[in-house]
């Protein structure tokens, strides 16, 4: 007789749609554990309809090293508010609790894909504050 396996359980989504109620679970607290993406959008908005897939498929080609939470400032504009957000597509990334870097408005595919690839190798080796500290000095780029 062959054992029986359970199944393994699924692993999290690396894109979540988050909330106000949520964000502190899903961005804060979720940051401390790997590196996590707020896409701040609207469902009104061309260039965040633009932005949005290459941020999903940056994450998905990240795997599992960073989490995507996709904001929709008309449903949840407290947190959009609380965040500063006065335009968008408006992106943050956070590890550790805090913001690391962002950017407002739609960028090129390549970009998108040099952004996440930069945060994931800041944030995957050395300490928190290292990565908190590289991650910070491009923000500018």
């Amino acid at each position: 007789m062959e054992p029986i396996l359970s199944p393994a359980p699924p692993a999290a989504a690396p894109v979540k749609e988050g909330t106000t109620e949520s964000f502190v679970a899903d961005v804060i607290e979720g940051s401390r554990d790997s590196l996590v993406v707020v896409d701040f959008w609207a469902p009104w908005c061309g260039p965040c309809k633009q932005l949005g897939p290459a941020l999903e498929r940056a994450v998905a080609a990240a795997k599992g090293a960073v989490k995507l939470v996709k904001i929709n400032i008309d449903q949840n504009p407290d947190v959009a508010r609380e965040m500063h957000v006065q335009s968008i597509p408006a992106v943050y990334a956070f590890f550790q609790g805090r913001p690391v870097d962002g950017f407002m408005g739609a960028i090129p595919d390549s970009q998108v894909k040099t952004f996440i690839e930069r945060l994931v190798k800041a944030t995957g080796g050395g300490n928190a504050a290292d990565a908190i500290a590289e991650a910070m000095a491009h923000a500018d780029t």
